[in-house]
């Protein structure tokens, strides 16, 4: 984190990752996500994430669409409410 500005060092989306909010929560391991592409995904959350990370709508997380079905893809990463507003901020999402 940067002293001056309080900006802090974000992960951002590698070639095959896209922004994503989540719009709905289906239970299990299941959420609906409305991506930076324009397109409407069923979101996977992976086990390494279930337990340790609590996703819920409206949060911002980072996609990988499926290579097989595009309509799906894995949750990646979960950003906390400040790093979403900085990212908004920056004009990323």
């Amino acid at each position: 984190m940067s002293e001056e500005t309080g900006r802090r060092n974000l992960r951002m989306p590698s070639d095959n990752e896209v922004f994503a909010v989540v719009t709905e929560h289906l239970g299990g391991n299941h959420v609906r996500l409305r991506c930076e592409d324009s397109k409407m995904r069923l979101g996977r959350i992976p086990g390494r994430m279930k337990y340790r990370i609590w996703i819920d709508k409206d949060d911002v997380v980072l996609a990988e669409p499926w290579d097989w079905q595009d309509e799906k893809a894995t949750i990646e990463w979960r950003y906390t409410d400040q790093d979403a507003d900085q990212l908004r901020n920056e004009g990323h999402i």
